[in-house]
C-alpha cells in the first residue's frame, strides 16, 4: 500500500508535465479515479488503474482536483482523475487493420485495454484528438467504432 500525505503539484503545470512524460515513456503512469462528489474528503483508499493500492490522507487545509500529483519517482507516478475514465471502442476489420491500429497506439503511448476482440482506448484530454489520429484507418473503413 503506497501512502499519500500530501499533493505534489499539478499534472498540467509545465515543470510536472515535462517530468510525467518521462514517467510516460518508462511505462510507469497510473491514474486514481474518483467521483467528483469525493473531492472534498481528505482520507480514503483506492486502487490505481495499474493495481497500486493507494491511501490518502490529506491535511485538513489540503486540496484534491484533477491532475494532482499523489506519487512521483523516476519510473512512476500516479495522478488523480476526476471522473470516470471515458473510453473509444475500436474494432478493427481484420489483422492487418489490428496490428495497425496497435502499432498506432502504442506509438502514441495511448493507455488501451481489450475486450472481445475491440481495443479500448483511455481518453485523456481531448477526445477529438484521438479522433484525428484515427482519421485515415476509419476513413478507409479498417477501423470501426463501437457503442
Amino acid at each position: 500500500m503506497l501512502l499519500v500525505e500530501r499533493v505534489l503539484g499539478d499534472a498540467a503545470a509545465g515543470d510536472w508535465h515535462e517530468r510525467l512524460h518521462e514517467v510516460v515513456h518508462a511505462g510507469g503512469l497510473e491514474f486514481v479515479f474518483i467521483e467528483p462528489a469525493n473531492l472534498k474528503r481528505r482520507r480514503f483508499r483506492a486502487r490505481s488503474d495499474g493495481g497500486t493500492d493507494v491511501a490518502i490522507s490529506l491535511p485538513r487545509d489540503a486540496v484534491l482536483f484533477d491532475g494532482a500529483v499523489l506519487y512521483f519517482s523516476a519510473d512512476r507516478a500516479i495522478v488523480l482523475k476526476v471522473g470516470e475514465q471515458r473510453r473509444l471502442r475500436l474494432r478493427p476489420v481484420d489483422r492487418d487493420a489490428a496490428l495497425e491500429l496497435g502499432h498506432l497506439a502504442g506509438h502514441l503511448h495511448w493507455r488501451v485495454g481489450f475486450e472481445a476482440g475491440d481495443l479500448l482506448v483511455a481518453v485523456d484530454g481531448d477526445e477529438e484528438a484521438y479522433w484525428a489520429r484515427l482519421k485515415r484507418l476509419l476513413e478507409d473503413d479498417r477501423v470501426r467504432p463501437v457503442g
